[in-house]
Formats: C-alpha cells, sequence, structure tokens
C-alpha cells in the first residue's frame, strides 16, 4: 500500500465525508435515475442517505459479500453511488456502460459473472431486439426504469432494511471498471481501495499549486460516469470541499449552458468530445466559460485548436489547461499545464501539445522499451512505455492471462507508442497497434485541425502496403481540396481523405474514436503495423 494509512473503501466514501460535515453542494443536470423523484441537489449526507438506501434494496435483490453486482444503465453520477452501495454490502460492483453495442454487451457481462445486474428495461428490449438476452446473465435482473420480461423493477425491493457496512480488507477487489474499448471488446479493471483509494485518488485530493481545487471554487465534470476516472474525481472533490459541484451527464451544448449560467465554473472537466461540441458556445456574447480557472482533459488526445479556443475564452488573467496521460489499469502517469503562450504557435508541423510531460513525483515511474526485447532504449528512440506506479491495477475480470501478459514484475507494458527526450519529458506518438512507420498518426491530426479550422474530427488510419488513409469531419460537410493540398504540402503522403459525418464515426462510451472498427470497415481488413499484443 503506498499511502499513509489504511484508505477506506468505496462502501463508506460518502458516509466518511458527511462525518466530517463536508459542505459542497452537488447539482445534478438531471435527477438520478435511482432517485428521479427527489430533485437534482444534494448535501453530502443526502448522498450518503441515498448510498445506504441502496445497499438495502441490492441485500433484498441477491447481493451478498464476495458476489459481484453488475451495473449497467444511462451515463450519470448514480453509477458511483450504485458502486458505493454495492460495496457497502461486500459486493464488487462491476461498472458497464449501458450504450455498449449488445453484442459487446453480452461478452462485458458474461466475464462480469454478477449475481445482480442492475440496469434499464429500455436496455433490456433494445439488447434483445439484436438477438442478445441481458436477463440471462445474472440471476437476479433488477430495472431502475419500468418494467420488463425476465426482470424485476427496483420499486420490489425499496424500504429494506438497511444492512450493516461491510468491511473488506484493503488489498481485495473493491471495484471494476471497463477500459474505453477503443481496440475491441473493453477490458474489466479490478482496482483495490489500496490502489485507487490509496494512490491513485491522492492525486486529486493533495490541494496542488495551481491546479488543485479550492473551497471557493464551482467545479464542474462531464464525463462518462461508469469509468475509473469518476471514482477518482469524486474523491477528490469530497476530500477539497469545493463551494459547488455541478454534474453533467451528457455533452449537449444547451445542457452546459443551462447549468454554467447558474453557476459558473471555476475548474472544469469534460471529455475530448464534449469540448469540442461546446465551442460554439465560447462564440456567443457573454458565454459560460469566463470565469474557468482551470480546464481538465483526459481520456484522450486534444487538438491544439479546441484548447487555444477555451483558453482564450476565459477572462481570467492566467487560466491553464490540465493535460492528462494514464490509463485505466495505471490511473493518471504524466501531467501537464498548458497556457496561452503555449499555444501561440498555429499550425506548426510538430505542435507542443503531444508533449505530455514528465511522471507525475512520488507516483509514477515510466521508461520506453524495445517492443520485442522489453530493454530500456536511449532517449530519442521511439518504443513502447512501461509505467510503474503502486495504483496498478490488481487483475482483469475473466482474462487473468491478459493481465499477467502486461504486468512485467513490478511494470505495466501501457501499449502507449512513446518516446522520452534527455530530459525526461515523454511525447506521445501513438498507441503501438495503431503505429505507422516514420510518423505519428495523432501528431498528424493535431497538424491537420490546426490547419484546417473547418474540420472537427482526424483520424488517420493505415495498413500494410498501402497509403495511410485520412478520414475527417467537416463542420458543415463541404469539402475544400485546395486547402488540403495546402494544409499537407510539407506532411508524410497520404491518400485522399475520406469525408465522414461526425455520427459515422465509430466511438466508445468515452467519445474516442475506435480505429480498429474504423480500419475494418473503411480498409477492408483488421491487419496493422503494429502487434496489438499489449492493447
Amino acid at each position: 500500500m503506498s499511502g499513509k494509512s489504511r484508505p477506506s473503501g468505496l462502501g463508506s466514501l460518502f458516509e466518511s465525508h458527511a462525518e466530517r460535515d463536508r459542505r459542497t453542494r452537488f447539482h445534478l443536470s438531471r435527477p438520478f435515475d435511482i432517485a428521479p423523484e427527489r430533485g437534482a441537489e444534494y448535501t453530502v449526507q443526502q448522498l450518503a442517505d441515498l448510498v445506504a438506501e441502496a445497499s438495502a434494496w441490492l441485500y433484498e435483490a441477491g447481493a451478498r459479500p464476495g458476489s459481484r453486482v453488475a451495473i449497467a444503465k444511462d451515463n450519470h453520477w448514480d453509477y458511483l453511488l450504485l458502486a458505493a452501495a454495492a460495496a457497502r454490502v461486500g459486493a464488487l460492483p462491476v461498472l458497464v456502460a449501458g450504450s455498449l453495442p449488445p453484442d459487446t454487451l453480452q461478452t462485458v457481462l458474461k466475464r462480469a459473472d454478477a449475481r445482480v445486474l442492475v440496469t434499464t428495461g429500455e436496455i433490456v428490449r433494445s439488447a434483445a431486439a439484436a438477438g442478445v438476452d441481458v436477463t440471462a446473465f445474472a440471476p437476479r435482473v433488477v430495472t431502475i426504469d419500468g418494467p420488463a420480461d425476465g426482470a424485476t423493477h427496483v420499486d420490489e425491493f425499496r424500504g429494506a432494511r438497511v444492512p450493516g457496512t461491510v468491511r473488506a480488507a484493503s488489498y481485495e477487489p473493491m471495484v471494476a471498471t471497463h477500459t474505453s474499448g477503443t481496440t475491441g471488446v473493453p477490458k474489466l479493471v479490478v482496482h483495490s481501495a489500496d490502489t485507487i483509494m490509496g494512490h491513485l485518488s491522492r492525486t486529486e485530493s493533495l490541494p496542488w499549486p495551481i491546479v488543485g481545487m479550492k473551497h471557493r471554487d464551482t467545479v464542474a465534470t462531464a464525463i462518462a460516469y461508469n469509468h475509473m476516472r469518476m471514482i477518482t474525481w469524486s474523491a477528490g472533490t469530497l476530500r477539497l470541499e469545493p463551494k459547488h459541484a455541478l454534474i453533467l451527464t451528457d455533452g449537449e451544448p444547451a445542457t452546459a449552458e443551462r447549468m454554467f449560467r447558474r453557476h459558473r465554473p471555476n475548474y472544469l472537466e469534460a471529455l475530448p468530445a464534449t469540448y469540442v461540441g461546446w465551442e460554439p458556445l465560447t462564440e456567443k456574447p457573454h458565454h459560460v466559460f469566463t470565469d474557468v480557472r482551470v480546464y481538465v482533459s483526459t481520456f484522450d488526445a486534444m487538438h491544439p485548436p479546441t484548447v487555444r479556443t477555451f483558453l482564450r475564452a476565459s477572462q481570467r488573467r492566467f487560466p491553464t489547461w490540465l493535460q492528462g496521460w494514464g490509463q485505466s489499469e495505471t490511473g493518471p502517469m504524466t501531467f501537464r499545464l498548458l497556457a496561452r503562450r503555449d499555444l501561440e504557435a498555429q499550425g506548426d508541423r510538430h505542435p507542443t501539445i503531444r508533449d505530455v510531460g514528465r511522471p507525475i513525483p512520488g507516483f509514477t515511474g515510466m521508461k520506453v522499451v524495445d517492443p520485442q526485447t522489453l530493454r530500456p532504449v536511449p532517449d530519442g528512440t521511439p518504443g513502447v512505455v512501461l509505467s510503474r506506479t503502486h495504483g496498478r491495477c490488481v487483475g482483469y475480470l475473466g482474462e487473468e492471462d491478459r493481465w499477467q501478459l502486461k504486468a512485467e514484475g513490478k511494470w505495466w507494458n501501457t501499449g502507449d507508442w512513446a518516446v522520452r527526450s534527455r530530459t525526461g519529458a515523454f511525447r506521445l506518438l501513438d498507441r503501438e497497434v495503431d503505429v505507422i512507420p516514420g510518423m505519428s498518426c495523432i501528431e498528424l491530426e493535431d497538424v491537420l485541425a490546426d490547419r484546417l479550422p473547418r474540420l472537427t474530427e482526424a483520424a488517420v488510419i493505415g495498413v500494410p502496403g498501402e497509403l495511410p488513409l485520412p478520414v475527417v469531419c467537416t463542420r458543415d460537410g463541404s469539402w475544400d481540396q485546395a486547402a488540403w493540398q495546402r494544409a499537407t504540402a510539407d506532411l508524410p503522403r497520404m491518400a485522399d481523405p475520406r469525408l465522414l459525418e461526425w455520427d459515422e464515426f465509430p466511438r466508445t462510451s468515452t467519445g474516442k474514436v475506435r480505429r480498429m472498427e474504423l480500419r475494418e470497415r473503411l480498409l477492408g481488413e483488421a491487419s496493422a503495423y503494429g502487434t496489438g499484443r499489449w492493447t
């Protein structure tokens, strides 16, 4: 364990902070799915009470110490409340995005092997229409939005006696969340209280200079709440006690405008795709981003124009963009702060935004190795990144062999392709499976986005024997071939671009482009330059 004291588990998260009389007010963009009648504002004590009530009906539905509770529903912060409720009775919560395609959902639920599945009637029916019976994957299926064949509505279990809190060992599995799934079926990543509460959440809970939450802050988040990031953000927010916390369940500009006009955020985190969707809001008079001190971006690469747009939108003197690089399995590995001056140069062949910083002092060790020998390569030489952290996950549900393949003693093979500078900074190039020799796809995508203002998405994909294919999306669906030729004159040779609509890009629950699926769809094969061994 890396923490200074035994970390408390997820089951007592809200209860322990309620006992400390935390004063943060939580504002939801819509009421919780598990308590639609209770409105959209909560104190920490009210959240703790709702967790206790949910633990009662989960226990009544069959959740027991050592069992698993799978949760697959619409995106909302009550994923965390249900996870805490399951952990409170000693069960292992397994958080699954309800937006997964039915065949993928089927695979993930099989691996979860849960005693209780909490879901919605809508998911049950839509999966059934695609030939998948999700009610077959748990002895008890509980729907929270209404009845469904083969399931029991949650009202049948409400009002049960609240059971006592089960205290599990800090090294035992505490929660499982799945990865983004950009390269296939998402992996179910298992963390313990030691790894996620004792180590990873500490990066959120320390009062870092500049980027730490402050008591007077209004913080806001619009992410995927089934993801591990949701746990660390929540633990840090409860610990640092900002004045207001805004929870947005979707990336719609109208939702952001409504929430932020009431409480202007000072500290804002969102999915990269959500930031892109919010850009038109910055063009409005008296827009809602004027008071943002810190923007936070994780999950995926951000393109320079979007970062530049939001930094310029703030009326703070020195707004910053906190760029994080990490994985569900390791938590954050590096952070880098970007200021307006870092984005002054526009259209550079090698944009600075791909420089992702140094390992977090006291938290993470990193090295770049040869993919064949796994021996360190000289600084300046591309290779696969290995990470060493006390926050490394403890396993994959249903795929232990896959976990063992990526664990190299105390090191973890991230499957990311990067280069380390002589000063110890890292420049992210690609995922190893997406590598095209002699180039960095994500760097090219940054350059294209910076030189072609109408682009809203760009993904460079390739297979051996063919020119790399740029797949692009523009704001209005139009295309300017002359502008493309000017923008790419000094870039590696590529095939003619393929223009798609935004919704035609296959995406994960966190908004990432599923490059493997895109490659198979457009190029007709799954072969790639990379091995994909560590995906």
